[in-house]
């Protein structure tokens, strides 16, 4: 696994592939050390930090990178449901426990949204609580308003 690092508006985030796809997205204050890794930049790091550079700049909504994101059948249908929120809309844990046919699986949906292992490009700050509240983030509840910021949501 390689990884290189992005400085942005939320953080320093660390950006880890696979060679051939993007494996993960972590915050500063969630890098734990990786004894499978080695700091070395490939194509998919250089392209998704000129995204990310271009998203954090206000001249990209969406992301085109391979991804490769480890997680269970349910938190993969999950991230894929995230994915498809559109750029300046948000949805709730209910809508997402719908959108995947598990109407009574809010909590469930919480779980996985909260282990998404590429935040950012997989949307999970675009999920806010069924009541309209901001709710956990990996990165803090301060980076998350931020990212919602930068897609013209107030909250």
């Amino acid at each position: 696994m390689h990884y290189q690092y992005f400085e942005s508006p939320v953080g320093r985030l660390r950006l880890l592939s696979y060679g051939t796809s993007l494996a993960a997205i972590e915050f500063e204050n969630l890098q734990a050390e990786r004894a499978d890794s080695s700091e070395r930049a490939d194509a998919v790091l250089t392209e998704c930090a000129r995204q990310l550079d271009a998203y954090f700049s206000g001249n990209r909504r969406d992301f085109a990178l391979p991804l490769a994101p480890g997680g269970t059948a349910f938190q993969q249908q999950v991230w894929r449901a995230l994915a498809d929120i559109p750029y300046g809309e948000l949805r709730s844990y209910r809508d997402i426990a719908r959108v995947i046919g598990r109407p009574k699986a809010m909590r469930a949906v919480g779980a996985a949204n909260g282990r998404n292992p590429i935040p950012i490009v997989v949307p999970c700050h675009r999920v806010i609580g069924s009541n309209g509240s901001l709710t956990g983030f990996a990165g803090g509840l301060e980076a998350k308003r931020v990212l919602l910021a930068l897609e013209g949501i107030e909250l």
